[in-house]
């Protein structure tokens, strides 16, 4: 793989600071941006591995494993694809996008956590109730879903990927196909007015729950105008879900081969605009508009991007995973060295210096004693708590 010229733990060492004076934060978003300045340096300690046969010498140093940094994500999103291949039965799969209206985006600034867990539940929801009824499946769905709150040039665009066997489990606890052999899932039109229904019954209660202040204006605005459901047209055999759920799994924001420059205070990145057919185009931000968009997309500790529905739960999966339970069991047990040579095709401890010879474990690299919180690059002192 390419090494990429420019890295985003650049931009936060480089700039990080000037932008926490100018707009401070929580102490998560704090924190992931220091975990990022610091991932795969001294800082987080290592080890030294030495070729048991020419004797060359390879520092390595530790990841900071924050789901936001974008060098931590390969061996995360392999172990997480493969798994979730052996447990999605072999069947088409339907790709569905469920987006948010613009006029929500100030609300999920403010109260992003809430937004976007009624987002995966009216989106669940309208899939359940579609499929339970008669005329389309009479079964539980299944569902796998990913939550992406970015648009390509790192502006606010929560959408939510998912991933739906074509299928599911009747009363009986058997495998029940879709009627017909429709192209799309259910009725695009239908499945936009439950969804709008279900997320608009969800932000009413919630908001009466935690006091949010919704106006009428803004409801009926909601209400009046059609929301945007996606959905392509299914995917056949496992190599293509395989590629769909990589492709959507573990994504960031933006990833350091977009990064194109880090020069006099500016940031460029490529971006595609679907506008103009998916073109791509270059973009220079402002290093504090760069990051302050950035950083809208870090989301809470503990807030779970990824989840799965219907027979697809980890309380019904076992339905469908009992015939290869023992293959689920090896994935989870692969190391990370297993993982690169069985699924990437790749050996990461055979020498880089003459190909033949194996790296191994020679020396710890201790974790150096961390400074001052007031002294980091990325100063905590400029946190919201």
């Amino acid at each position: 793989m390419r090494v990429p010229r420019y890295e985003l733990a650049q931009v936060v060492k480089m700039y990080g600071d000037q932008f926490l004076r100018k707009y401070p934060q929580k102490k998560q978003i704090v924190r992931a941006l220091y975990a990022i300045s610091v991932c795969r340096t001294a800082a987080l300690g290592g080890h030294v591995s030495s070729c048991n046969k020419c004797g060359h010498k390879h520092p390595a140093y530790n990841s900071c494993r924050n789901r936001h940094c974008p060098k931590c994500q390969n061996a995360r999103r392999e172990r997480w694809i493969q798994l979730r291949a052996e447990e999605i039965p072999n069947v088409g799969c339907y790709h569905v996008v469920f987006t948010l209206p613009s006029q929500l985006y100030p609300l999920c600034v403010q109260y992003g956590a809430w937004l976007y867990d009624i987002l995966f539940t009216a989106a669940w929801q309208t899939i359940a109730a579609m499929s339970r009824n008669p005329s389309f499946l009479g079964a539980e769905p299944g569902m796998v879903t990913v939550l992406h709150t970015w648009g390509q040039q790192l502006n606010l665009h929560p959408h939510l990927h998912c991933i739906i066997p074509a299928g599911g489990i009747d009363s009986r606890g058997g495998w029940k196909q879709p009627k017909g052999k429709n192209k799309y899932l259910f009725p695009i039109n239908a499945m936009c007015s439950v969804f709008r229904a279900k997320y608009m019954a969800g932000l009413t209660a919630v908001s009466k729950r935690e006091g949010i202040s919704i106006s009428q204006t803004l409801r009926k605005e909601l209400m009046r105008q059609p929301w945007v459901v996606y959905a392509k047209a299914p995917i056949r055999g496992k190599g293509q879900i395989i590629e769909y759920l990589g492709r959507y799994s573990h994504k960031i924001a933006i990833s350091n081969h977009r990064l194109t420059d880090i020069e006099n205070g500016a940031i460029g990145f490529r971006y595609k605009d679907y506008r103009s057919g998916g073109q791509t185009k270059e973009l220079r931000l402002d290093a504090n508009e760069f990051l302050r968009r950035y950083c809208r997309h870090i989301l809470p500790n503990g807030f779970r991007r990824i989840r799965h529905y219907g027979f697809l739960s980890n309380r019904r999966k076992r339905i469908v995973t009992r015939h290869n339970k023992r293959r689920i069991e090896r994935i989870k047990r692969m190391s990370w060295v297993m993982l690169c040579r069985t699924f990437l095709g790749f050996d990461p401890i055979q020498c880089p210096k003459c190909k033949t010879g194996r790296m191994e474990l020679s020396a710890i690299l201790i974790v150096q004693r961390g400074p001052p919180l007031q002294t980091r690059k990325v100063n905590t002192e400029n946190a919201i708590v």
